[in-house]
């Protein structure tokens, strides 16, 4: 069967932090009023993507590895992760803070979890007036020094806050301390991984369990890394109707586009998969003889087969993700 664009179920998570613009704006589906993220493209234990569209919908992306292979991921990516996708893809809505958290690198998570570490990155979609983010230090602190100040209750006066605005982006390494502010809508892609180390969340209780979330203040020590960078913020040029470069690690490499007409795409030499997420706006793919409409709040994923597409509209915003 040839392989179209396929869009993914998404995987809804309640959170304490949530909020409804992920429903209300993004006409996600639920009933719940506390709905914090949204999985778009997972293959995390327990939480594995369906497909939503076409003459594959129904199967798992787990299915779609196993039997396309290279076709489905490319190549030289089904060589390094076999059946295992290696990209997470979320938007996140926080009405309140999240907690504090650090995530470890790949050696610390395949040594206590056997899974992957995970770098990450933000792109803020929406933000209140007065939203911010906790990225980094404000200073070069030992870990003798991280400690007193959190177990003092004085962390927050070491962590370094950021005011954000849409377009605003974060890359989000292993080790780096960080926690998205209230009233903060964002795109995320990251390792497929869900090991997070929390070390601060603001003594709230959970409604169900009635205790304090767990903290994970041991298990983070060895995890952080406690140096401090001049800038934390991505900085990047938008060109129309262009791929821009925002994030490029080893991990998955992130573009922009900025839409406002009619362009082709040409993947003949990438060997690998390609997600888009529109992060504003609206716009089609037209692909062998077919179009598929996207949606600000929606992700979709071309198969590594798909040399060429067309991508049309009067004004989006578009995030390119591949290997």
């Amino acid at each position: 069967m040839k392989l179209y664009p396929i869009k993914f179920e998404p995987i809804l998570k309640e959170k304490i932090w949530g909020g409804e613009k992920l429903i209300q704006t993004f006409k996600k589906k639920s009933s719940k009023t506390n709905i914090g993220e949204s999985w778009e493209i997972s293959d995390v234990n327990g939480a594995i993507s369906v497909v939503a569209n076409g003459a594959l919908k129904g199967q798992s992306l787990k299915d779609l590895i196993k039997e396309y292979k290279g076709d489905f991921v490319g190549n030289k990516i089904y060589k390094q992760f076999g059946e295992a996708f290696p990209i997470l893809i979320k938007f996140i809505d926080a009405k309140t803070p999240l907690s504090i958290q650090v995530h470890p690198n790949n050696e610390l998570a395949k040594e206590r979890h056997n899974s992957f570490g995970k770098n990450e990155m933000w792109y803020i979609m929406d933000s209140d007036e007065d939203a911010e983010l906790i990225v980094g230090f404000t200073k070069e602190v030992s870990q003798k020094e991280y400690v007193t100040s959190l177990e003092a209750g004085k962390v927050l006066d070491i962590l370094n806050s950021e005011k954000v605005k849409t377009g605003d982006t974060f890359y989000i390494p292993t080790g780096r301390v960080h926690a998205i502010g209230a009233g903060t809508v964002l795109a995320e892609i990251q390792q497929t991984s869900d090991i997070t180390y929390r070390i601060y969340d603001y003594e709230r209780v959970d409604k169900t369990s009635g205790k304090q979330r767990e903290l994970h203040t041991e298990l983070a020590l060895e995890a952080i890394d406690y140096k401090i960078q001049e800038d934390y913020k991505t900085n990047y040029e938008l060109v129309e109707n262009e791929s821009s470069k925002l994030v490029h690690s080893p991990y998955f490499k992130t573009d922009i586009i900025d839409l406002n007409s009619t362009i082709e795409k040409d993947y003949t030499k990438l060997d690998s998969f390609v997600i888009y997420m529109c992060v504003d706006g609206v716009f089609e793919i037209e692909c062998n003889n077919e179009n598929f409409v996207v949606d600000k709040g929606e992700t979709i994923l071309l198969p590594a087969t798909i040399e060429k597409v067309n991508l049309k509209t009067t004004g989006a915003k578009i995030l390119e993700v591949y290997l």
